[in-house]
């Protein structure tokens, strides 16, 4: 970025000197092309005027072909419409080197925006914990070899906010993107966020749940079960 706008501006400060000398060109072009087309108007207004004081006096005739401008108006005619065409192309290398800086700038500007939107995209890629990582699993959680090694994906920055999430995961506002392709968890059948809860029955079919759709405002002491497997455990005992 530094070395893009540094050599920018060392190109942008010859800029006006450049511009400078075609304008000067263009003013001196300008100058000639004025006292050019004086002095083929002054010439023009004469042959008109001897082309009619030969028709009065009959030395010439309608039909004759000297009813025309001499060579040396039709060479100032042709010579002005060279300078206008130097001038014009003047015009339009000044108006290129202008924009092309512009053009420049607005692509440096373009890919820099398309930059920091694929880093904040980047930066809101959820990060991939394990599961006894953090306050998202129980207290009492086993370790990754008694769970099969399973890990979970969630988002890091959601857990911060799940204090003040509503205890209805369904209201819910997720300001985040969510990949189609991330897996769902809990009763709810939705993708990872906010505290998270691990079943402690490692035959478990769901295995994480959310912290509102089980009923839970912070981490459970000891040994947790869902719904589920809390039932399958109780008939276990009664055997």
């Amino acid at each position: 970025m530094t070395s893009f706008l540094d050599e920018f501006q060392a190109n942008l400060e010859l800029l006006p000197n450049i511009l400078q000398r075609k304008y000067a060109l263009l003013r001196d072009l300008d100058k000639s092309l004025q006292g050019i087309l004086r002095q083929n108007e002054q010439r023009c207004e004469q042959e008109i005027e001897d082309i009619k004081q030969g028709m009065l006096s009959g030395s010439i005739t309608p039909e004759s072909s000297r009813i025309r401008f001499s060579d040396e108006a039709l060479d100032e005619q042709k010579h002005s419409i060279r300078i206008a065409d130097e001038k014009v192309a003047l015009a339009v290398q000044a108006y290129d080197l202008v924009d092309a800086h512009i053009q420049q700038l607005d692509q440096y500007l373009k890919t820099s925006e398309e930059e920091n939107r694929r880093a904040k995209e980047l930066a809101s890629v959820p990060a991939s914990s394990d599961a006894n990582g953090d306050g998202s699993t129980k207290s009492g959680r086993g370790s990754e070899g008694g769970r099969g090694g399973r890990k979970k994906t969630r988002y890091a920055a959601a857990a911060a906010a799940a204090a003040a999430a509503p205890a209805n995961p369904s209201s819910m506002d997720l300001d985040i993107p969510v990949d189609p392709n991330e897996p769902t968890y809990c009763l709810c059948n939705q993708v990872s966020y906010g505290e998270m809860v691990a079943c402690d029955n490692p035959d478990c079919r769901i295995e994480w749940f959310h912290f509102g759709c089980v009923g839970l405002k912070e981490k459970p002491k000891g040994k947790w079960y869902c719904s589920d497997c809390a039932g399958t455990q109780k008939r276990r005992k009664g055997k």
